[in-house]
C-alpha cells in the first residue's frame, strides 16, 4: 500500500474500519492534516477564545455546528466519531480512558474543533531535502511540555508543548523558510537549538510520542503543538 499516495477519504476508511491505528505522520501526504478537540458547546466560546490568543499553536481550520460530527466543509463524507485512531477522553479535566470510537459518548451538545497539524507541511519538508526523523524510522514525533504557559481563557490553561524535529544546522533557516508558508499548520518553529530556553531537560524522554535521536551537527527545532490545559482540549507548540 503506497500510505503516502492515500487520498484524505481514502486514509478516512483505514481507520475507521480499523486498518490503520498508528500514527498519520507521512499518510495521505498531499492532504492537510488536522487536530481534533471535542467540547460542550456551553465551552466553545471560551475555547474559541483560547485560540484566538493563542493562534500558533491552536490554528482553527474549522468548527462544526452543534451536535453534528460531520465536517462536510473541511472534509466531505468525514465521521468525526470513527476516523481518529486514537480519541483521549476527558471527564471533570481528567484524562479518563483512550478509545477508538466514539459514537457511543457522542453528545447532541458537542461542537468540534479541527485544529492545524504539523504534518501537514513534512512533505514539504522532504521536497526541501530536510531530513524528517520519525517519518524515516516510522514512528510518532517526540512532544515535550514547555515551561511556556499558554494566555489562558476561562477554564482553558496550560503549559506550551512542542514537538521536535532535528535539522542538520546548515538548513535550519530552510526548514524556516518552508513551515512559514504553513501558518495554519503551526508554520515556523518557535525556537531552534538549546532546548533548555523552553524549560526542557532531555530529550530522549518526550512528554508525548516517541523519542527520537539528534545527530551530530543537528539542531533540535520545536514547533507549537499544543498545550494539555486544565480542561479537554491541546493547545500546540513546535519544536523545530
Amino acid at each position: 500500500m503506497n500510505q503516502a499516495g492515500l487520498t484524505g477519504a481514502e486514509a478516512r476508511r483505514l481507520i475507521r474500519e480499523g486498518e490503520w491505528r498508528g500514527p498519520t505522520a507521512g499518510l495521505a501526504e498531499d492532504y492537510a492534516q488536522a487536530n481534533l478537540v471535542i467540547l460542550p458547546e456551553a465551552c466553545a466560546t471560551d475555547f474559541t477564545r483560547f485560540c484566538t490568543l493563542n493562534p500558533k499553536p491552536c490554528p482553527v481550520l474549522g468548527l462544526t455546528i452543534r451536535g453534528n460530527p460531520h465536517p462536510e466543509e473541511l472534509a466531505p463524507g468525514a465521521d468525526l466519531r470513527s476516523d481518529v485512531t486514537r480519541y483521549r477522553v476527558y471527564r471533570d479535566g481528567n484524562l479518563a480512558e483512550e478509545v477508538t470510537d466514539i459514537a457511543s459518548l457522542w453528545r447532541e451538545d458537542f461542537v468540534a474543533f479541527l485544529l492545524g497539524c504539523s504534518f501537514t507541511f513534512e512533505k514539504a519538508l522532504v521536497r526541501a531535502g530536510i531530513p524528517v526523523r520519525h517519518l524515516e524510522l516510522g514512528c510518532n514525533v517526540p512532544m515535550f511540555q514547555t515551561s511556556v504557559a499558554c494566555h489562558s481563557a476561562g477554564p482553558f490553561a496550560g503549559p506550551l508543548v512542542v514537538t521536535m524535529r532535528p535539522i542538520p544546522a546548515s538548513l535550519v533557516e530552510t526548514a524556516s523558510a518552508v513551515t512559514s508558508r504553513f501558518p495554519r499548520a503551526h508554520g515556523a518553529p518557535v525556537h531552534s537549538g538549546d532546548p533548555s530556553h523552553l524549560g526542557i531537560a532531555d530529550l530522549s524522554r518526550p512528554d508525548y510520542g516517541d523519542p527520537v535521536p539528534v545527530l551530530p551537527g543537528e539542531v533540535p527545532s520545536s514547533g507549537p503543538v499544543g498545550s494539555p490545559p486544565r480542561q479537554p482540549s491541546r493547545a500546540r507548540v513546535f519544536r523545530w
